[in-house]
């Protein structure tokens, strides 16, 4: 049966963090509000673009405004691929395991335009059989059924699928679908967001041997 490995996207695959505090600070700048440094932005990160843009006013002691979020999602939309840059050992990894046979999607609560977007800008959108963006389903992480509607969406096997991710929201949403979680430590979660995993992997390339291990 042909294995099958979900990933999420931002902390992940790609170190998203720099463009993501350009579009947010140029954001927070044009309502007149201090911006972030980029440690401060990874921690607001993990539940898509509404939540980010609703911590980083709240940061400020503000609510967003009502075009808050179409603004920033625009302005991030078209500079996704700027200076993020897939993390040590991702591009190599992710042809190793399409040769050999793995099926690979993108389960993550970036809307799926803005996923498209910087994969195709970083060259890895031909690595994946399906995207499934925070707003591809009516459910997201940490909702399992986000999960399994991408496993399904790429042709998986429950029996023969693994996911791999940075927060507390990938395992969860794992765990609720029965699915080995392997932790991604190199990320912007915390350690303790590890709790539940059925791994802890250091780099991409642990985390593909763990994953080959999980699965036989």
């Amino acid at each position: 049966m042909i294995r099958t490995l979900l990933l999420d996207l931002d902390g992940t695959l790609v170190n998203t963090v720099p463009d993501l505090t350009a579009a947010l600070n140029r954001l927070m700048w044009s309502r007149e509000l201090a911006g972030f440094t980029q440690p401060e932005t990874a921690s607001m990160v993990g539940d898509g673009v509404a939540r980010l843009v609703e911590r980083a006013f709240v940061a400020r002691a503000r609510r967003p405004d009502p075009g808050a979020v179409s603004d920033f999602s625009a302005d991030y939309g078209a500079h996704a691929a700027v200076e993020s840059r897939p993390y040590p050992g991702v591009i190599a990894g992710l042809r190793v395991l399409i040769e050999e046979g793995w099926r690979l999607g993108v389960c993550t609560n970036k809307p799926e335009a803005a996923a498209r977007s910087l994969l195709t800008g970083l060259g890895l959108d031909s690595c994946f059989g399906a995207i499934g963006g925070g707003d591809s389903f009516p459910v997201r992480k940490p909702d399992p059924r986000h999960l399994l509607a991408t496993l399904e969406a790429v042709g998986g096997c429950h029996q023969r699928a693994v996911m791999g991710g940075d927060h507390a929201n990938d395992v969860a949403a794992a765990s609720g679908a029965g699915l080995p979680c392997i932790f991604a430590a190199w990320g912007y979660g915390p350690p303790e967001m590890a709790q539940g995993a059925a791994a802890v992997a250091q780099d991409f390339t642990e985390l593909m041997a763990i994953a080959r291990r999980l699965l036989g």
